[in-house]
């Protein structure tokens, strides 16, 4: 065994299923080994943002490894912006780099791709990565790939791996994973003991799940503790479609001003607010009606739980969750709660199109024909998602780059096998919608709405002054056979529900709707959202 070898048969191990890739020079042997081993499938597409939100969104959906192979230099410095996302979104990508072989590193030649120094490149991902490795010596290779791999699963982040061209084929023992560490029985004894005195003892606690909730693969555990608690339950924007299909008592998505009355008013008016894996961001809590007093919460998240003034340290959150139920017998008086309520009926006329009638489609459709994994950029797009039945959903909701939408749908189909719905805007769709181009090699045929409005729009809400904020309309639609798939342009109600009714009937290529917006006009959510965001900055 080789130590490229020995590297991918680690990542297999460890839960990687495919490699997102775009070859270069400094990785071209690397890449020969990916191609001829067998060990992962290989998925080449166009531009390096798009291996990174690729390899995030199976990372996410299926929670476990993403893996993203670039070259050094042009490839991995043209990724940083999607693996600095993945790091914030707490996202396990592995980042594996071509590099210079120690010949030409010693050379005293300055090298193509080279920015600053060779080490340039290493500084900059130790600061979007939680753990970092340079395969130099293949002797203590096994065990630097080993530590990477068990702080990507551990932290639920980044890591990134260096591999010099020349250290490639290079021979090498296999990677024995490492046995994670119990966790203080306790302290986890002691910090459960802590929590379920404050729920037993308030008068209104809820259970808000986020992102960690997905990375680590409790959904059903966190189903089942909201039953034995006997709280109501919602998602945070980034922990959106969690709980999708389980039998927990899920009120919605909180929001903030937002969002739905009923969810806004049980969560800022909870006397014991359980966080569970939430990031504590200002997509999350910077829109609440009210400022909620994050002291007198539960915090769970990055490996501690914080109560008040209290810190537990060290306590994942799967540890936590089990924990809290061996100690809860059985199933609490079951909650009586409202249910969402998601918008259905779309009125099929010759009306314009708004965002709403996005979500009013896409919830008849999957009404219909069962729900879809769901890719959504950043925007209006995203808001209207709020208001689509919740379902597996990868959105950039917290790090809110552009261009996510499209390669991360491509990734969702690679893990899934199913098929999923892209959502995108038409500033995003300019950035990353290309790489609908790779579809045809890989049989993926996704069905891609871009809200086309020729227009920045959710920047023009908060500054509509600048004229910058205007684009030009490319004609989508038009481009799309080319690209491998079927594109539509479509204005009215009308012609939108037959367009979405034709993409679900034909397989086997890629169905682009281009939905023609008009500019200024925008979802009821995304319009609750910034006269909020106004309101609160002038306070």
């Amino acid at each position: 065994m080789n130590l490229s070898q020995a590297l991918l048969t680690a990542l297999r191990d460890h839960g990687a299923r495919e490699i997102f890739g775009i070859p270069g020079d400094f990785a071209l042997p690397f890449f020969k080994v990916i191609e001829e081993s067998g060990i992962l499938p290989l998925h080449t597409l166009s531009h390096e943002p798009g291996v990174g939100f690729a390899a995030d969104a199976t990372a996410r959906y299926r929670c476990c490894l993403g893996v993203a192979a670039v070259t050094y230099g042009a490839g991995a410095l043209n990724m940083v912006n999607p693996v600095a996302g993945a790091y914030a979104e707490k996202s396990p990508v592995v980042v594996i780099s071509g590099a210079p072989g120690a010949g030409e590193s010693r050379s005293g030649l300055l090298l193509h791709h080279q920015a600053k120094t060779l080490d340039s490149q290493f500084e900059i991902y130790r600061e979007i990565t939680c753990d970092q490795a340079r395969l130099t010596d293949a002797r203590s290779a096994p065990r630097e790939i080993a530590r990477v791999l068990a702080s990507c699963l551990r932290e639920s982040r980044p890591v990134y791996i260096e591999l010099p061209r020349d250290m490639v084929g290079v021979p090498c023992e296999p990677v024995i994973p490492l046995v994670p560490p119990a966790p203080d029985r306790e302290v986890l004894s002691a910090c459960v003991d802590e929590i379920l005195v404050r729920l037993r003892g308030a008068t209104s606690p809820v259970l808000m799940v986020g992102v960690e909730v997905r990375r680590f693969g409790l959904e059903a555990k966190a189903a089942e503790l909201a039953r034995r608690l006997g709280v109501p339950v919602v998602t945070s924007i980034l922990g959106r479609g969690l709980l999708a299909g389980t039998d927990a008592p899920l009120v919605g998505t909180y929001l903030g001003v937002a969002g739905q009355q009923q969810v806004t008013d049980l969560v800022e008016q909870s006397d014991a607010l359980l966080l569970l894996g939430v990031i504590i961001s200002d997509t999350n809590f910077g829109v609440s009606s009210k400022q909620i007093d994050l002291r007198k919460t539960i915090q769970a998240l990055d490996r501690r739980v914080t109560l008040g003034y209290h810190t537990y340290p060290e306590v994942p959150l799967a540890a936590l969750v089990d924990a809290l139920l061996e100690r809860l017998d059985g199933p609490a008086p079951a909650v009586r709660f409202d249910p969402p309520h998601y918008p259905r009926g779309l009125q099929a006329d010759d009306a314009s199109i708004t965002p709403n009638d996005i979500a009013l489609a896409i919830n008849d459709l999957m009404d219909a024909h069962g729900r879809m994994p769901i890719a959504a950029d950043v925007g209006d797009c995203l808001f209207t998602a709020m208001d689509i039945e919740p379902t597996a959903l990868v959105a950039p909701g917290y790090y809110a780059t552009m261009g996510f939408g499209v390669p991360a749908g491509l990734g969702l189909q690679a893990a899934s096998g199913e098929r999923p719905l892209i959502l995108v805007g038409d500033g995003a769709f300019q950035m990353t919608g290309w790489e609908l181009g790779n579809c045809r090699r890989y049989g993926w045929d996704p069905i891609v709405i871009v809200f086309n409005n020729s227009s920045w729009e959710m920047l023009r809400t908060f500054q509509p002054e600048s004229a910058f904020n205007n684009l030009d309309d490319w004609g989508f639609a038009a481009m799309a056979d080319g690209l491998g798939g079927d594109g539509v342009r479509v204005g009215t109600r009308a012609e939108l529900k037959a367009a979405l009714d034709h993409a679900l009937a034909t397989r086997g290529r890629f169905q682009l709707i281009e939905a023609i917006i008009p500019r200024g006009v925008l979802s009821d959510t995304l319009s609750r959202f910034v006269a909020g965001v106004k309101r609160l900055s002038q306070k």
